[in-house]
């Protein structure tokens, strides 16, 4: 018997506000989500604890000690960069709308389906170490504000209702945005209007050296969502409803959540470590900062769900439910046993792999395959891989993070292709754009190929197999 998700399409079908995930990849695919819900999602998504102290990369994108951008240069790279990463996570949200899938399934019509294994375990290992921060994130952020109870009892309670969050996502889609969004937005709002009160420096003192780097920092944190926008977008009612859902709701937060690190920096925090005491310093802080703190549970949410509907491109007849608790248990139980911090860097580099990879898809799908894809995954497109690699090397040799040993070879490496990084360069616009060419380049080659030894092509046989496209 062959299921949905061996097929070449996925059954979709009309959902209400009492629709839920269906438990395995071989059922129907309620669209039950409207545009207030993807705003919902995406918009609390748009905001992070970490992300407040982020800002620090955009004021000084050079590192400590360097001479720091000017307001006007890091407010437009917060805006710039949210901009265009945000759009890669729309147009992926697309992708799942349009089908039906979810993210990682979807990289069989890019691959192939044994292929897609490879990026799924990839996403698999970041998005586990990243639900793990998150929950340490949240218990230290409400540690600071009720010293009361140990931390790693505020971690064993985030990773229970975690566990139960992921349990009716959907639902709890719904309850960000019934709940959630109203009481961020006006937290952030309120944050904003008392750290303006205090003196503020010059909108033009300072630099606008290192603003490509300053953007490439706020660019990669929203692409890297781009690897679970499908999760979620899947359920949209229309193609538009997931787009703008997702482009506008995460723009609006996280450019609010940047600026609002950026202003606290610049007025009354010394560093990114003094950013949480700025907030509980002004009145009704400790509330506002308690608001954002339970708040951040929907990152938690969506870390340990599509973990949970990545492992079902490997399984998909595997119960989601169980899944879910399992990943929720696993993650709970890491982040009381590991340092996470100490993996800090290595996860950033992981996510790299994904802004290259997000160019191919979006060439691919949009361009090649002009919104119709096969999701059988019977046709190996191994000739996809080049565009990829291509696109990470480009990422390295601009920038390559900070784990010391990385660093140093990526370094050898691009002396040796005399390769020379310059100011201007943004690594995740450079390999995105890189990426993207060469998946054109490939495409074409494959055809011309193809149509001499009278032969379909890679994206002929992909195209011959369509999914149905929806409007």
């Amino acid at each position: 018997m062959t299921s949905a998700s061996d097929s070449q399409s996925f059954s979709v079908v009309a959902g209400d506000k009492h629709s839920e995930v269906p438990l395995t990849l071989d059922e129907p695919v309620p669209q039950a989500l409207g545009f207030f819900d993807q705003f919902g999602l995406w918009g609390n998504l748009g905001v992070s604890l970490l992300g407040f102290t982020g800002a620090i990369f955009v004021l000084q994108p050079n590192g400590t000690g360097t001479r720091e951008l000017s307001l006007a240069a890091s407010v437009t790279a917060i805006v710039v960069g949210t901009v265009l990463g945000t759009l890669v996570v729309a147009l992926s949200g697309v992708a799942g709308a349009r089908t039906g899938a979810p993210a990682m399934v979807l990289l069989r019509g890019l691959f192939g389906r044994r292929l897609s294994y490879v990026p799924t375990v990839m996403n698999i290992i970041q998005l586990l170490g990243w639900g793990i921060f998150e929950l340490v994130t949240i218990a230290t952020a409400a540690h600071t504000v009720a010293p009361g109870l140990a931390r790693w009892e505020y971690i064993v309670m985030a990773g229970a209702i975690t566990g139960l969050l992921t349990l009716r996502p959907l639902g709890a889609i719904r309850i960000l945005r019934r709940v959630a969004t109203p009481v961020v937005l006006v937290v952030l709002v309120y944050l904003s209007v008392e750290l303006l009160g205090h003196h503020v420096p010059s909108f033009t003192h300072g630099t606008w050296s290192g603003y490509w780097a300053a953007s490439d920092t706020v660019i990669a944190v929203a692409v890297s969502f781009a690897p679970l926008a499908a999760d979620y977008t899947r359920h949209s009612r229309s193609t538009r409803t997931a787009f703008f859902g997702a482009f506008v709701g995460y723009s609006l937060t996280q450019i609010l959540c940047y600026v609002i690190g950026l202003i606290a920096l610049v007025t009354v925090a010394k560093n990114p470590s003094d950013i949480y005491g700025a907030f509980i310093a002004v009145p009704l802080g400790s509330l506002c900062f308690a608001l954002l703190a339970a708040r951040e549970l929907d990152q938690s949410f969506a870390d340990v769900y599509s973990t949970v509907v990545s492992v079902q491109n490997l399984r998909p007849l595997w119960d989601r439910r169980v899944l879910a608790l399992g990943v929720s248990l696993l993650s709970t139980a890491l982040a009381l046993l590991i340092n996470i911090a100490d993996y800090e860097n290595f996860l950033v580099l992981l996510g790299s792999v994904f802004v290259p990879m997000s160019a191919v898809f979006i060439v691919d799908f949009f361009i090649l395959a002009r919104g119709t894809w096969s999701l059988s995954g019977h046709a190996r497109r191994s000739t996809m891989l080049i565009p990829w690699a291509f696109g990470f090397v480009i990422y390295q040799f601009i920038n390559p993070g900070y784990i010391s040993w990385w660093v140093s070879m990526w370094s050898h490496v691009a002396n040796f292709v005399h390769f020379h990084n310059r100011a201007w360069m943004s690594a995740s616009l450079t390999s995105f754009v890189v990426s993207g060419a060469a998946t054109l380049v490939t495409g074409a080659v494959s055809h011309m190929i193809a149509r001499r030894r009278g032969q379909p092509d890679e994206g002929e046989l992909v195209e011959s197999l369509e999914a149905p496209v929806r409007p």
